[in-house]
């Protein structure tokens, strides 16, 4: 049976209330005994004297489901984990918000820290999500991942 490909893609920020929700629906999960999260956050970066006041975030949403789903099966495959959930907003962020949210469960710590990192980087750098930097004076500029 083919498994069914899950959207990502949230508008707008990704408010603390979606965060501490997922949190808390995994309370009732009592074969689950440690969590891991990663929160990706917009950062008022000063560039060439400019202040970086949002991220306006776009994709090939469907090629992004698809590889980012790749990812969550090879993920699964290679380390003992409960669940995954993977959020990355569309759309206008502000500095200081929340685009990006990963959370990984397992039985145990050592799945959950040994997988994040890779998992994290590896959508990162193979899904076809774009930034452009919107700065105070609301010129911009295509954002360059590090």
């Amino acid at each position: 049976m083919k498994q069914k490909i899950k959207n990502i893609f949230v508008e707008g920020a990704i408010p603390p209330s979606k965060i501490a929700a997922s949190i808390a629906h995994h309370q009732e999960k009592t074969k689950i005994g440690a969590h891991n999260i990663f929160l990706g956050q917009v950062r008022a970066d000063q560039i060439e004297g400019k202040t970086v006041s949002a991220i306006e975030y776009s994709a090939q949403t469907e090629i992004a489901n698809q590889v980012c789903h790749e990812i969550r099966e090879a993920t699964f495959s290679k380390y003992d984990l409960s669940c995954m959930h993977i959020y990355h907003s569309l759309g206008k962020v502000k500095a200081g918000e929340i685009c990006f949210f990963v959370f990984v469960s397992s039985a145990h710590r050592k799945p959950v820290f040994d997988s994040l990192a890779e998992l994290v980087n590896d959508i990162k750098e193979k899904l076809p999500i774009f930034g452009k930097e919107v700065f105070e004076d609301q010129s911009h500029q295509w954002k360059v991942n590090q």
